[in-house]
């Protein structure tokens, strides 16, 4: 059974700079490039190169950015048929500056990502009764996203939210609605408003969030690793380490990876590493979408380097 994106898709214009700048400072940048993205999109190209058949569902412009888009996702062999094109609004994009630490700043301009309509969730519709699960974010408009985990719930479908951007007001009818929840350290904040300092810290944080009506909270700490809780067990799993390249496209790799694990079944920490070894390839090399790697490459990280202790 598939797995199906419903989010967005997004043209990134990447800069590079030896640091990122301060408020109102101006600094040489060190390169630039154009690469598909949105963390729909991401994720759905994470999920087809791990060897999951994979569907998008999303809109992108009449315009050469969005064909730019699509031709990307069909050559990794995600099924297009999903993405609307919109007469209406340019395709999104967005505009992201990398340190060579491999800190980033993103500023998203949703264009198209932000006309979803009713109609996009027919198309949603179709694809459910063939679907295992359905991956969300929140780059396009919060009303849809609610009414996608609906939907696909009501099909029997699981449900996977990465809540970013974190809203300001997150609605407490769509924790019930999402199977697992994966928030990065601030989008957590942002979520349950408290900070997280230490592994305990983050440690009841998911176990908060699990009291608001998801079944699995999965917080990933960068560096530090991930922390989860499930109404069976709740653990942290230390970060691989490995040389930063680039942050960008972590959380849509550790998404895309847990999301291929879980749907063949592995138990949610073999899920968390298979995640885990994801992100850490995406992390050493530069890009959203180029950085994610193929199935082969995670499977001999995986290999080499055990699972992290």
């Amino acid at each position: 059974m598939s797995l199906i994106v419903f989010g967005s898709l997004n043209l990134d214009l990447v800069a590079r700079s030896p640091r990122l700048p301060l408020p109102g400072e101006t600094i040489l940048g060190e390169g630039f490039e154009m690469l598909p993205g949105g963390k729909g999109a991401n994720q759905a190209v994470a999920v087809a190169r791990l060897g999951a058949p994979t569907a998008m569902v999303g809109r992108v412009g009449r315009d050469a950015f969005g064909d730019r888009l699509r031709n990307a996702l069909d050559a990794d062999g995600v099924q297009t048929h999903g993405i609307v094109i919109d007469d209406d609004h340019p395709t999104g994009i967005a505009l992201i500056t990398v340190a060579q630490s491999g800190e980033n700043t993103i500023v998203v301009v949703p264009g198209a990502n932000g006309a979803i309509a009713p109609s996009d969730l027919d198309h949603l519709a179709t694809l459910l009764p063939g679907a295992k699960g359905l991956l969300l974010q929140l780059e396009i408009p919060l009303p849809a996203v609610m009414a996608a985990a609906q939907r696909a719930r009501a099909a029997g479908v699981w449900v996977m939210l990465d809540p970013a951007p974190a809203p300001a007001a997150f609605p407490a009818e769509l924790y019930a609605a999402i199977n697992i929840l994966t928030p990065n350290q601030p989008e957590a904040e942002q979520l349950l408003g408290a900070p997280i300092h230490t592994l305990t810290d983050a440690q009841a944080a998911a176990c908060a969030l699990r009291d608001r009506g998801v079944n699995t909270a999965i917080i990933t700490l960068g560096d530090r690793g991930v922390v989860y809780a499930t109404a069976q067990q709740t653990g942290h799993m230390p970060a691989f380490a490995v040389p930063v390249v680039d942050t960008v496209a972590a959380g849509d790799a550790f998404n895309g990876g847990l999301a291929v694990a879980l749907r063949e079944g592995q138990p949610l920490t073999d899920a968390i590493a298979w995640a885990s070894a994801t992100a850490a390839i995406a992390v050493t090399q530069p890009g959203a979408q180029p950085s994610l790697p193929l199935r082969s490459q995670v499977q001999a990280f995986l290999a080499t380097q055990g699972r992290p202790h």
